[in-house]
């Protein structure tokens, strides 16, 4: 697993909802997402990482 589809996934919730600063689910997903996308090279390490634990085995089986 590479890390930008989960970022992508993070972005996509995020901009599903409306902007909203009195929203705690905007919030959230909104300040992960930047926080995340700041830190991408710890972020890709600890996909890499969880990703030789087997984390993400049955995703990769049922997506290819």
């Amino acid at each position: 697993m590479k890390p930008e589809p989960l970022l992508a996934e993070l972005d996509r919730l995020r901009r599903d909802l409306d902007k909203d600063p009195t929203d705690i689910e905007w919030l959230t997903l909104h300040h992960a997402f930047v926080f995340i996308s700041y830190k991408t090279g710890e972020f890709a390490k600890y996909v890499e990482e969880a990703s030789e634990r087997g984390e993400f085995d049955e995703y990769e089986r049922e997506n290819g």
